[in-house]
């Protein structure tokens, strides 16, 4: 696909307002999570905002479905896009797409590879620990026979479980809860395996004798 096509000329006007949205949506449902005794209006107005926020997700993969004209195969090709749908932990992570957009915007010169990917990777690690830290502490701080029961427990936990240690100290006893421990583990794997292969690719450049790359 070239940079000229429907699909990129799309991406390229809503990256920010999709990043703005990501935004809302992490704040609101902060709100909603560690807010005690909120008014009701202003309970409404997170849940309006995460609606909305969901709907212009939703409506940014249909438009994009609907111009790449690959059918069910796009589901298949941008899996990642249908689970930032499907699952709002990880919607903040499309806050990042704004860097991309405001490179393409001015034509500067970018970052090298494996520096974009170990910033992109750590970025995301830090915007779905708190996505992840919010999630828990909502669904578990209340559960019988939790373990998670302050933010704090919350955040020690999701840090422990990107960075695939998992002490035991503190689990979720939920279902709701294992399940975004699952997810948790798996993106925590993938982000330490791209700082880990990226780092490496960076040494081996940097070291590297003439004539030998």
């Amino acid at each position: 696909m070239d940079d000229d096509s429907p699909v990129n000329r799309w991406e390229r006007r809503v990256d920010a307002p999709l990043a703005v949205a990501s935004l809302l949506y992490l704040a609101a449902y902060a709100v909603l999570v560690l807010g005690e005794g909120l008014p009701r209006t202003l309970v409404d107005g997170c849940w309006a905002v995460l609606a909305a926020s969901w709907a212009v997700f939703a409506g940014d993969y249909g438009v994009r479905w609907r111009l790449s004209g690959q059918g069910v195969r796009f589901v298949r090709r941008h899996w990642l896009d249908t689970l930032v749908v499907l699952l709002p932990l990880l919607r903040p992570v499309r806050i990042l797409r704004v860097y991309d957009a405001v490179q393409r915007r001015r034509g500067g010169p970018r970052w090298p590879l494996q520096a974009r990917v170990m910033l992109y990777a750590g970025l995301s690690a830090l915007l779905l620990g708190l996505a992840g830290s919010l999630t828990v502490y909502g669904l578990e701080h209340r559960a019988p026979h939790a373990t998670i029961r302050t933010f704090g427990d919350s955040v020690w936990w999701t840090c422990s479980t990107l960075a695939t240690v998992g002490y035991g100290d503190v689990t979720p006893v939920t279902p709701a809860g294992r399940l975004v421990a699952v997810v948790l583990m798996g993106c925590g794997l993938a982000l330490l395996g791209a700082v880990t292969g990226s780092f490496s690719s960076w040494l081996m450049q940097r070291f590297a004798q003439p004539g030998e790359e």
